[in-house]
């Protein structure tokens, strides 16, 4: 035995300190190796994703030959609201993962289940079957010099149920049955087989440390306040996800606006130098010829770059709500930007973000959660002591040598216990650090607060002075725009006539003319853009395009598996698609620039000369009869509505009719 048992042991020695490559990767060797080296995987053994075929994107090579899809703001939030399983942000020309997917609040949630189930009702069976048999020596009846070994055989089992469980106040009751019958041989026993069996009750109670349901409940309440944490996350995500939506869109409809009006530049200085190159040699010099040469071959490298602004723009609003980069292939915003001021109370506004920006909620939540550990510091901080009581009814029974059988009543045989314990630690230090920690954590959160509250009160102000600013540059880029067309048609007309003009102001009048019209645009859609910012750091741009989180759920086995095989947990959080708040319009959002008011040249030239065009001059004449138009425009333009106090919207709206 002893030989067999030697060859064993030798055998499992070896197959433990054999190399971790000699045998297959599992639980041999015993003993592993030191990890020496770096081991990684070749990327292509790794899992697959599946990636679509696309077209190309576009680029300015093509970039006139393409599908347009028209689409209005309020489609394409909600389009973005619809691809939100993971929220994104724009980051410039990128959408970026803001890092929340619809999926991590529910994952939060999870964590009040975990810490409610200390206080679920704890049950265990355990069972235990034995056998004993120790060796007795005895001396030898029939010869004393000599020794007998003898022994009892015991064959047991015991069945032990318990169950018990821990209430809000702190206190855990609990119930316990034992059983265990015995067997003996050889010999004569007074009972055998016999079972002792008994049935127990105890409470214990926390006086001090460990007592009282606020402390209880502190696990649970930080539980919940970490699910609603995540939750204004989520929330927070979104409204970026919204205002970022609204800004690939403006920037949109600003770069293609930017591009008619170098479209129109390239027309003028093609036609600037074709007249100098027409006039040569007799009416025109060379060095005319080459500034009008080099200024067009300008106007065209702006255009290029200009229509690269459009593509990337169009690839930042694809990307922001989950498109494919060329689909579809163009896309041409249909909602036109409002030119109405802003009316506001600073006061309220404040408050308005005070009550409902994420950021500030996210903090006032932690605060609260300070609050309730410090709760739970100062109960920790207390001695123990702890009463306890336990009462207990015991049992035996069993077969006598008789052959009949015997059993105890129900109350013969009792035990019970009542205690009180008693535990503290000589000098607390590891408590009062505990207190004086969660006391620190609430004086620097509460100045985090007040630093965020200073911190949107400057970002408020900031919004406010840049709505003011684009608002006023885009009244004053207007005038200049009407400034520049008059200035350039009279460029024009002196230099028709032969009268003495020097062509480098002609070809600073078209470049003035295009520069006012995209200075125009670019102040407009940055206003329009600075109101969904005002919206987004006052907290209401979900409210103010009725957007709305829906909870998702699923089945899964819960606590009550016994009785209802499926109970719908919260899977994720989906923001609800967002109501029409923008006018509608079939045309173009650039047309709201009128694109049909550019100077007109009275006569056109070409390679082989010049000629007359009446139609055109008439044209130029009935264009300067309505440069009021746009102004009218102005007046009719509708307001977002974003979401004020009454005393706000009041002034707000009086302002809209006192324009009217």
């Amino acid at each position: 035995m002893f030989r067999y048992l030697i060859t064993g042991v030798t055998a499992l020695a070896v197959v433990a300190i054999l190399p971790e490559g000699a045998i297959s990767q599992g639980i041999w060797p015993l003993i592993k190796r030191e990890q020496l080296r770096i081991e990684f995987r070749d990327p292509s053994s790794l899992p697959s994703v599946y990636v679509s075929e696309t077209a190309a994107p576009p680029t300015v090579a093509d970039f006139q030959d393409r599908e347009q899809l028209p689409v209005s703001l309020d489609e394409a939030i909600r389009i973005a609201l619809e691809q939100s399983e993971v929220v994104r942000a724009l980051a410039g020309n990128l959408a970026v993962s803001s890092g929340r997917t619809i999926y991590d609040p529910a994952i939060a949630a999870t964590a009040i289940d975990e810490a409610r189930a200390t206080f679920d009702p704890a049950l265990s069976a355990n069972h235990t079957w034995s056998q004993s048999e120790p060796p007795v020596a005895v001396p030898d009846p029939v010869d004393p010099t000599r020794t007998r070994f003898g022994g009892t055989k015991t064959d047991g089992y015991e069945l032990s149920l318990d169950a018990s469980q821990t209430n809000l106040s702190g206190g855990t009751g609990r119930l316990q049955f034992r059983t265990g019958p015995l067997r003996f041989s050889p010999g004569v026993f007074p009972l055998n087989p016999q079972n002792r069996h008994s049935t127990e009750v105890s409470y214990t109670q926390p006086l001090l440390q460990g007592a009282g349901v606020a402390a209880n409940r502190v696990p649970i309440v930080l539980a919940r306040i970490d699910a609603e944490r995540s939750f204004f996350q989520f929330r927070d995500s979104i409204q970026e996800l919204v205002r970022g939506v609204i800004e690939a869109y403006w920037a949109l409809v600003f770069a293609r606006t930017d591009v008619w009006a170098r479209r129109i530049q390239v027309e003028q200085g093609q036609a600037s130098y074709n007249r100098e190159k027409a006039r040569l040699p007799e009416l025109s010099n060379v060095a005319d010829v080459a500034q009008a040469e080099t200024a067009l071959a300008r106007f065209r490298a702006n255009l290029i770059a200009a229509e690269s602004s459009v593509l990337q723009r169009e690839a930042a609003l694809r990307n922001i709500l989950g498109i494919a980069p060329a689909e579809p292939p163009e896309y041409v915003p249909t909602t036109p930007p409002t030119t109405e001021p802003l009316e506001f109370d600073w006061n309220e506004i404040v408050r308005l973000a005070e009550q409902r920006r994420p950021d500030l909620i996210e903090l006032k939540l932690i605060l609260e959660a300070d609050r309730h550990r410090l709760l739970l510091s100062r109960n920790q901080a207390r001695p123990r002591l702890d009463a306890f009581a336990l009462y207990r009814w015991n049992g035996l029974e069993g077969r006598m040598p008789s052959g009949s059988r015997t059993a105890t009543t129900g109350d013969a045989f009792t035990d019970w216990t009542l205690g009180v314990n008693f535990s503290v630690p000589m000098l607390l230090r590891r408590e009062r650090s505990g207190v004086r920690s969660s006391e620190l954590l609430i004086a620097r959160d509460t100045a985090n607060l007040q630093q965020g509250i200073h911190a949107v009160r400057h970002q408020l102000a900031f919004d406010l002075r840049n709505l003011v600013q684009f608002y006023a540059q885009y009244k004053a880029f207007r005038i200049a725009r009407k400034a520049a067309k008059v200035n350039l048609e009279r460029q024009f007309a002196a230099y028709r006539t032969g009268n003495p003009v020097l062509f480098l102001n002609v070809l600073q009048a078209i470049t003035d003319w295009g520069n006012s019209v995209s200075q125009e645009a670019q102040a407009l859609t940055r206003y329009n853009t600075e109101l969904a910012d005002l919206e987004r750091d006052t907290g209401t741009i979900l409210e103010t395009h009725a957007i709305w989180m829906h909870e998702d759920r699923f089945c899964s086995l819960g606590p009550q598996w016994l009785w209802k095989q499926h109970r719908a947990y919260p899977r994720a959080i989906r923001p609800g698609t967002n109501q029409t708040r923008y006018p509608e319009s079939k045309e173009a959002s650039e047309n709201f620039f009128d694109l049909d008011d550019y100077p007109r040249r009275t006569r056109e030239t070409t390679d082989s000369g010049e000629k007359s065009n009446d139609s055109n001059r008439a044209e130029t004449e009935s264009q300067r009869g309505t440069d009021g138009m746009a102004d009218h425009a102005e007046a009719n333009s509708p307001t977002p509505g974003l979401i004020y106090p009454p005393s706000m919207r009041k002034r707000h709206f009086d302002s809209a009719a006192s324009d009217r």
